[in-house]
C-alpha cells in the first residue's frame, strides 16, 4: 500500500483512457478497490498498473467489469419485485393506450439479469413479441455478456420456479441459458450514466445499487438527471440501500418504498457540468 502514491494522476489518465471520472465515485473506497485489484497482479504502484491496462485490453475489461461492481442475479429482492408487478407497473399502465408503449430503461443493467427480469414480468401482462425494455451499462464487456444470457445456478437462485422452467435452459451441471425470445425483447446499450445523454420520456427507470457507489455531487447530478428523463408521473426504481432524502428537489415524490415519482410539473433548472468542475468537458 505504501507505494501506492500516484492517486491523483491515476485518475487524471485513467480518464483520458476510458471516459470513467472516478472523482465521481466515493474516493475511500475505490481506492481500496483499485489498490486490492491492482496487488493482485503484481503492482506497486497505480501508475505501473495504469501502464499495463493501456496495452493489455483484456486485463482493462476485467478491471472496468470489477471497477464498476457488476454484481447481479435475477429476482433481487424478491419484495420489491411485487411491488413493482401489482402496484408500480398498473400505474404505468394506467397512463397508456396500450401496455406495449410502456417506456422501460434499466439504467445500470449489469449482465442483465435486471431487464430480463423485466421481461419476465412484463410477460405476464402483454406477449413476449409486444415487449420491449432499453437496458444500460457502462461496462462494454457486461453488456456482451448480458446479450449472451448464460448465468451461474447461483444468479438464479432467488426466480419463482415457474420463471426458471418457462424461460431458462440448463446447460451445464450448474449454468443456464434464458430464452431468445426474452433476449430479443431487450435493446442493450452503454451509457456512462455520469456523461451520456439519457433516454427521455421513460416512463419507468430501474437505477437500482449504483447511487451508494458516487459522491453526494454525483448522485445530486444524476437524480437531477433521471428525473428529467422521466415522462410525467413517470417511476424511478432504486435499490433496497439506496434513498432520496431531498426528492422534492428533484420533482419527484415517494410512491412506495424504493420507488420514486416525478411530478407531473415544469422540472427545475440543470445540474451542473461536471467537465467544467473537474477540469475536462463534459461533451
Amino acid at each position: 500500500m505504501a507505494g501506492f502514491l500516484d492517486y491523483e494522476e491515476f485518475k487524471a489518465q485513467f480518464f483520458r483512457l476510458s471516459q470513467i471520472d472516478l472523482n465521481l465515485y466515493k474516493e475511500k473506497q475505490m481506492k481500496r478497490r483499485i489498490t486490492s485489484f491492482a496487488e493482485k497482479y503484481g503492482f506497486s504502484t497505480y501508475l505501473s498498473f495504469l501502464d499495463e491496462i493501456r496495452v493489455n485490453n483484456e486485463l482493462r475489461d476485467v478491471f472496468i467489469g470489477y471497477l464498476t461492481i457488476n454484481v447481479s442475479e435475477f429476482y433481487r429482492n424478491p419484495a420489491q419485485w411485487e411491488l413493482f408487478e401489482k402496484k408500480v407497473l398498473p400505474i404505468a399502465f394506467s397512463r397508456k393506450r396500450r401496455k406495449e408503449d410502456v417506456r422501460i430503461w434499466s439504467s445500470a443493467c449489469s449482465t442483465g439479469e435486471e431487464p430480463y427480469t423485466v421481461v419476465m414480468i412484463l410477460n405476464k401482462f402483454m406477449p413476449l413479441e409486444k415487449i420491449r425494455v432499453l437496458a444500460s451499462d457502462i461496462d462494454h464487456d457486461a453488456i456482451e455478456k448480458a446479450k449472451k444470457g448464460v448465468y451461474p445456478e447461483r444468479n438464479v437462485r432467488e426466480l419463482p420456479r415457474e420463471f426458471l422452467e418457462k424461460y431458462f435452459t440448463r446447460q451445464d451441471k450448474d449454468m443456464y441459458v434464458i430464452s431468445e425470445n426474452v433476449r430479443r425483447c431487450v435493446e442493450f446499450r452503454y451509457i456512462n450514466l455520469l456523461r451520456d445523454p439519457f433516454p427521455k420520456d421513460q416512463d419507468i427507470i430501474l437505477c437500482r445499487n449504483v447511487l451508494i457507489y458516487f459522491t453526494e455531487e454525483a448522485k445530486e447530478f444524476l437524480f437531477e438527471e433521471l428525473s428529467k428523463a422521466l415522462a410525467p408521473n413517470g417511476i424511478l426504481f432504486i435499490g433496497s440501500t439506496e434513498q432520496i432524502i431531498n426528492y422534492q428537489k428533484y420533482n419527484l415524490r415517494p410512491l412506495d418504498t424504493f420507488f420514486y415519482q416525478k411530478e407531473d410539473k415544469t422540472g427545475t433548472s440543470g445540474p451542473p457540468n461536471f467537465g467544467r468542475l473537474y477540469g475536462h468537458d463534459k461533451t
